[in-house]
């Protein structure tokens, strides 16, 4: 590909328990060699069915806080369809809808152009797939 696009991978363990990992300082070593200073579009995507990437505050309890109101809006019982997996994981399909899989951030001199407390971070709920791709794209 031409260098006004690049990608790489991020091959992540999130572990039996569900959890937003904060992906901020991944995005921003990948920008420092991947956009060279220049301005253009930072994609993330997971390439899951079960998880979201979300920008939003973390360290203060908002991280917590939306995996509370997930619980709330997708309770881990057995309503859902899909009936697989842990009890409720019908439910992790359905993530997808409410926290999208993928988001797309402006870059400007090679850095993200974020708010002051907002990180970028996967959502996962799914306790049954530890194993997790973050998809991280440079389009310059």
């Amino acid at each position: 590909m031409s260098d006004s696009f690049t990608t790489h991978v991020l091959n992540l363990t999130t572990g039996t328990t569900e959890r937003v990992v904060d992906l901020t300082r991944d995005c921003e070593r990948f920008l420092a060699e991947a956009a060279g200073g220049r301005d253009g579009l930072l994609n993330i995507f997971v390439p899951h069915a079960t998880a979201g990437i979300a920008v939003i505050e973390t360290g203060a309890g908002s991280d917590d806080d939306l995996l509370a109101a997930l619980h709330t809006l997708l309770p881990a019982d057995n309503r859902w369809q899909h009936a697989h997996g842990t009890p409720g994981h019908g439910r992790d399909h359905v993530l997808p809808a409410l926290v999208p899989p993928h988001a797309t951030l402006p870059v400007v001199n090679g850095r993200m152009e974020l708010g002051t407390w907002q990180s970028v971070c996967l959502v996962d709920t799914n306790r049954d797939n530890p194993d997790r791709q973050v998809r991280l794209s440079f389009l310059g």
